[in-house]
């Protein structure tokens, strides 16, 4: 890879998150409910543990051991004993599929559609997710085929702060933790609003 990614923003698990394909993977499948640099430093932590990040070997281990080792603290997510199935699942997909080369799902996709495809069919991996990794991958690792800003949408902008794809340093990690908080309260608030026209609707139906 060569960008350096600084999306943990920590040395040692930025340098796993750069190194290695599948560790990015992880990290994005990590990256809900948790803190983003907390969920980028998931990698590192399970290599440090685990002494690989190869996906058969993490695979083929067996769940209950895998499960303590990811949940010691500091564990890998806030739920880190059901993150590590799902970081599990997500290694039999790589194995099985892609011969072990998380890399494989980019390298060798078709087609922007494809690649879609491709990620939104990882376990945990929604559309949404699938993305904001393409985006990722299009704004950090130059992986860019044709209509790939038309298909990942606000996620590829350039200047944004929308999501982990924009993370290259401390400041713009602050910049889309703000973006996320600001589209919460958002939400919310459109949430409260419709509520009492919802109400209001009931009760006129009486």
């Amino acid at each position: 890879m060569p960008v350096q990614i600084r999306i943990a923003q920590d040395p040692a698990a930025d340098e796993v998150l750069s190194s290695d394909p599948f560790a990015l993977l992880v990290g994005m499948l990590l990256d809900q409910q948790y803190p983003m640099e907390h969920a980028f430093r998931g990698p590192w932590k399970i290599l440090d543990r685990f002494g690989t990040l190869a996906p058969d070997a993490i695979a083929a281990a067996e769940p209950e051991a895998f499960a303590d080792l990811c949940s010691t603290p500091p564990a890998i997510h806030r739920y880190g004993r059901s993150m590590a199935g799902r970081v599990q699942q997500l290694a039999a997909v790589v194995r099985d599929r892609y011969d072990g080369r998380a890399e494989a799902i980019w390298t060798e996709a078709r087609d922007t559609p494809d690649l879609l495809t491709r990620l939104r069919d990882l376990p945990g991996f929604g559309d949404q997710k699938a993305r904001i990794f393409a985006a990722l991958l299009g704004k950090r690792l130059d992986v860019r085929p044709a209509g790939w800003q038309e298909a990942v949408g606000p996620y590829a902008e350039d200047g944004s702060y929308r999501s982990v794809a924009d993370v290259v340093d401390a400041e713009s990690l602050a910049k889309v933790r703000e973006f996320k908080q600001a589209a919460k309260a958002q939400a919310k608030a459109k949430d409260a609003a419709a509520k009492p026209s919802a109400s209001s609707a009931a009760s006129s139906a009486h």
